[in-house]
């Protein structure tokens, strides 16, 4: 094979199979519908009611936003190769669907960050809750995730740059991400991977280990409660988080925990849709489901559009 640093490439993931196209086309455009619906639902809740307008939900609706821009940056992509049986993209098209994606991945890692700390000031410091965590407080987590989040992305991006690629290549998956074009560059890819391995560190463990310290606190705290009602009051409001926090880090790390050298697998593929698809579908409906205040919020909006 030739290589190129301008190259086309294929996505195949979907599509390999001439027998599933159709099936996968209908389940992918339900998940994506899904995704509108419940994040823009999500949003519009937490806009219009003003009970809602507190830390836990500014955040929530910063998740929410994300959620709905990662799902259309690779989602569209996936349903035109499932429709047309035509996977090619150029590679500045990749590099910009690679990008805008890294950009939301890593700014859900941060946001399931803040918001635990935003939990573990509410339960931990429910007297100074008020002063911990004010509107600029929150605005400046979040626009220092934005921040990061673009910086993280913009590096890794512009290093795929310096190296060459098999020209006409087909990538067994369904959207252009780090570990499938380093997996196929012609070039020395000692640095990308070393560089990988430093930001997935500082952006990966760091902000896992935060989640992981805070919780460990909450139920320290919790357990310190003398009656059950009041730990099953303290531990409402986390539940919904914890299980979005699960969902999402179990996903990743079935994504990106495989070495660069090891064959592709269709598990790893599944892991993939789970972290790119299914789970931005269901954050919203884990919210939504497990918490009174959505559904009251929902229920009014709903009632007075149909009045």
């Amino acid at each position: 094979m030739n290589c190129s640093k301008n190259p086309d490439f294929v996505l195949s993931g979907m599509s390999s199979d001439p027998d599933k196209p159709q099936l996968l086309f209908g389940l992918f455009l339900t998940l994506y519908l899904l995704s509108l619906l419940g994040n823009s639902l999500l949003l519009l809740a937490i806009g219009a009611d003003i009970h809602l307008h507190t830390p836990m939900y500014f955040f929530l609706s910063q998740l929410s936003l994300v959620d709905l821009c990662s799902t259309t940056t690779t989602a569209p992509k996936m349903l035109e190769t499932l429709w047309t049986s035509n996977g090619s993209i150029s590679f500045s098209e990749c590099l910009a669907q690679l990008y805008s994606f890294a950009v939301f991945a890593n700014m859900d890692n941060l946001l399931l960050t803040a918001m635990a700390i935003d939990r573990y000031a509410a339960v931990c410091h429910p007297l100074h809750y008020a002063l911990l965590m004010t509107p600029c407080r929150c605005a400046l987590l979040v626009g220092g995730a934005w921040g990061v989040a673009h910086s993280n992305s913009l590096i890794q991006t512009l290093m795929l740059t310096r190296l060459s690629f098999h020209t006409n290549l087909e990538i067994p998956h369904f959207f252009c991400d780090f570990k499938p074009l380093l997996r196929f560059s012609c070039s020395d890819t000692h640095l990308n991977e070393d560089l990988m391995m430093v930001l997935t560190g500082l952006l990966g463990i760091g902000p896992l280990l935060c989640i992981i310290n805070s919780y460990a606190r909450i139920f320290l705290a919790v357990s310190r409660v003398p009656s059950a009602q009041g730990k099953k009051k303290a531990l409402a409001t986390c539940s919904s988080h914890l299980s979005t926090v699960i969902l999402f880090y179990s996903s990743v790390f079935a994504t990106y925990l495989k070495s660069l050298s090891a064959s592709h697998a269709s598990g790893e593929l599944g892991a993939a849709v789970m972290y790119a698809l299914v789970t931005p579908t269901l954050n919203p409906f884990i919210y939504s489901l497990r918490n009174k205040e959505v559904k009251s919020s929902l229920k009014r909006i709903l009632s007075m559009k149909s009045s």
